[in-house]
């Protein structure tokens, strides 16, 4: 049984003011010394980086549609386990999922699998009265989405608040927290969204205390803290890397070596937890610095990240690129995800980089953006050719060509295409994948390491 309070943070819809709350929310309970769980609803890696700053705990991310809807709880109740108080961070609207497929990794659905209740955050900044018409709304349309409070946002003056008030009054339901137009708060956004908090550090902490600061000035946490606690418990075991995998590993422990630092920030904790079940050392190295890759590697993970922010310096680290390529063209196995794909490539907006691919990648104009449905097309040190997975692409760069002569995946969703690259023992693409979904590949990568 999962009986840890929680809350969920949600919005009508993008832009409202959700991470801050969320984050803000973290931090503030961690100040009151409670051991806080961060979790985020959908695909994305950068949020979860300022929930792990606030808390002290590994960012993890509640994805319905790469996971499945099964493994929502028990990875929710293996990233809660002994914690005091969860709090999930919604994406975009709260009733919005992956495009075309109902409720499918929404907000609400995650919320509805939690049995947890909702915390809605309003941006205020134009309206009075209507918030209430808003807010019914949002709370009658499902009523199996128990939304439990208000966080009015972006509030202008007493008068303005005296107004919103009396308006939700009418609604039933209490207004949680106000928080004023506070811009100083505001994280630094870019093509992919907010910097990450490896490239920001002393800033990110700045903003970080500051979020919990108005947080706590602005919102009744002990309602906040009951509110959670309302939420009943779950009858799901935990979710546990070694039971995922099965059978006991046994052998020598291969060094996974995985890439880190500002330009490679993009990856779930369930990965690593995943490489070492299956056996092997995992041990980090920062491409823009250490010149040497891990003493003993046998195999390397390059995950996503923003190598384009960071091209010059990464193309300056010459030892280390041969080094990857020495390792690459001797068959060892190397899973590369986006940021990985492009580090391999020829060149990266002119800038050298690994050589290990035929291919030279360049930022666009163009966003590429969504959920994909994938199969392996060949064997790989990843997976079996048909393996099916689901996965996400999100990316401002364009690399040529696409594919290699053995692609890694063949895309069902949205359009039928190839994709990526596997050879030797490397297998790299622009998809982002949750191992959760498919444990095995986590298994296979260590065989494959060890048998070198």
């Amino acid at each position: 049984m999962v009986n840890v309070p929680r809350l969920v943070i949600a919005a009508p819809a993008s832009g409202s003011g959700k991470t801050t709350v969320a984050t803000g929310l973290m931090a503030a309970f961690a100040a009151r010394g409670l051991a806080v769980s961060p979790h985020k609803v959908g695909p994305d890696y950068i949020d979860p980086g300022y929930h792990s700053l606030a808390t002290g705990r590994p960012g993890r991310n509640l994805d319905a549609y790469m996971c499945g809807t099964d493994l929502i709880a028990p990875l929710f109740a293996h990233g809660s386990a002994g914690c005091d108080l969860a709090v999930v961070e919604g994406v975009m609207g709260l009733y919005d999922g992956a495009s075309g497929q109902g409720e499918l990794a929404s907000t609400a659905q995650v919320a509805k699998l939690l049995r947890a209740p909702v915390v809605l955050v309003v941006d205020a900044s134009s309206q009075s009265r209507s918030v209430a018409a808003l807010v019914h709304g949002f709370a009658s349309w499902d009523p199996r989405v128990r939304i439990g409070g208000v966080i009015l946002n972006k509030v202008a003056s007493d008068r303005h608040e005296a107004l919103l008030r009396d308006a939700l009054d009418e609604s039933g339901l209490p207004v949680l927290g106000v928080l004023r137009r506070a811009p100083q708060v505001a994280t630094p956004s870019r093509h992919l969204g907010l910097v990450p908090v490896a490239e920001r550090q002393g800033d990110a902490v700045d903003a970080v205390r500051a979020m919990g600061e108005r947080v706590r000035a602005g919102c009744d946490l002990d309602a906040l803290m009951a509110l959670a606690r309302t939420a009943p418990a779950l009858p799901d075991e935990a979710w546990e890397p070694a039971y995922a995998l099965g059978a006991s590993v046994r052998g020598p422990r291969p060094v996974v070596a995985v890439a880190g630092g500002a330009a490679f920030t993009f990856a779930y904790a369930e990965h690593a937890e995943l490489l070492t079940a299956a056996g092997a050392e995992v041990v980090v190295f920062d491409p823009l610095r250490d010149e040497k890759l891990p003493a003993g590697t046998a195999g390397l993970v390059i995950g996503g990240g923003f190598p384009e922010m960071y091209a010059p310096e990464l193309s300056a680290n010459e030892p280390l690129r041969r080094a990857v390529t020495e390792l690459a063209l001797g068959g060892a196995p190397v899973a590369a995800e986006c940021a990985g794909l492009l580090y391999l490539a020829r060149e990266l907006d002119g800038k050298p980089m690994c050589g290990v691919l035929d291919a030279e990648a360049r930022m666009s104009e163009r966003l590429t953006l969504g959920y994909r449905e994938a199969v392996a097309v060949s064997d790989s040190a990843l997976a079996v050719a048909g393996t099916r997975m689901r996965g996400h692409e999100f990316h401002r760069t364009v690399l040529e060509p696409g594919a290699g002569a053995t692609p890694a995946w063949g895309m069902h969703q949205p359009e039928r295409r190839v994709e990526g690259y596997v050879q030797r023992g490397v297998h790299a693409s622009y998809l982002h994948t949750h191992w959760a979904a498919t444990p095995g590949v986590a298994r296979r990568f260590v065989e494959h390491c060890r048998a070198r």
